[in-house]
Protein backbone atom coordinates (compact mmCIF):
# COMPACT_ATOMS: atom_id res chain seq x y z
CA UNK A 1 0.00 0.00 0.00
CA UNK A 2 2.75 2.02 0.66
CA UNK A 3 4.25 1.72 -2.38
CA UNK A 4 1.47 1.72 -4.61
CA UNK A 5 0.94 5.44 -2.60
CA UNK A 6 4.52 6.00 -3.73
CA UNK A 7 3.33 5.62 -7.22
CA UNK A 8 0.20 7.48 -7.03
CA UNK A 9 2.53 10.16 -5.89
CA UNK A 10 5.07 10.57 -8.26
CA UNK A 11 2.54 9.82 -11.19
CA UNK A 12 0.42 12.86 -10.17
CA UNK A 13 3.08 15.15 -9.32
CA UNK A 14 4.45 14.49 -13.28
CA UNK A 15 1.42 14.66 -14.62
CA UNK A 16 -0.48 17.05 -12.63
CA UNK A 17 -3.36 15.72 -11.77
CA UNK A 18 -4.02 16.74 -8.00
CA UNK A 19 -6.54 13.87 -7.45
CA UNK A 20 -3.84 11.26 -8.14
CA UNK A 21 -1.74 12.93 -5.55
CA UNK A 22 -4.27 12.77 -2.78
CA UNK A 23 -5.47 9.31 -3.12
CA UNK A 24 -1.29 8.77 -3.03
CA UNK A 25 -1.33 10.78 0.29
CA UNK A 26 -3.95 8.86 1.61
CA UNK A 27 -2.64 5.74 0.45
CA UNK A 28 1.21 6.23 2.11
CA UNK A 29 -0.85 7.04 5.19
CA UNK A 30 -2.60 4.29 5.37
CA UNK A 31 0.19 1.93 4.92
CA UNK A 32 2.58 3.89 7.49
CA UNK A 33 -0.20 3.52 10.15
CA UNK A 34 -0.74 -0.04 9.48
CA UNK A 35 3.01 -0.68 8.69
CA UNK A 36 3.54 0.73 12.70
CA UNK A 37 0.80 -1.29 14.18
CA UNK A 38 1.74 -4.55 12.66
CA UNK A 39 5.55 -3.72 13.66
CA UNK A 40 4.48 -2.99 17.66
CA UNK A 41 2.78 -6.34 17.62
CA UNK A 42 -1.04 -5.21 17.43
CA UNK A 43 -2.73 -7.50 14.81
CA UNK A 44 -3.87 -5.84 11.78
CA UNK A 45 -6.89 -7.39 9.83
CA UNK A 46 -6.57 -10.61 11.75
CA UNK A 47 -3.13 -11.14 11.10
CA UNK A 48 -0.13 -10.88 13.37
CA UNK A 49 1.70 -9.11 10.86
CA UNK A 50 1.63 -6.56 7.99
CA UNK A 51 3.08 -6.83 4.90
Amino acid sequence: MIVLGVILLIIGFVTGISILWTIGIILAIIGLVLWIAGSVGHAVGGRRHYF
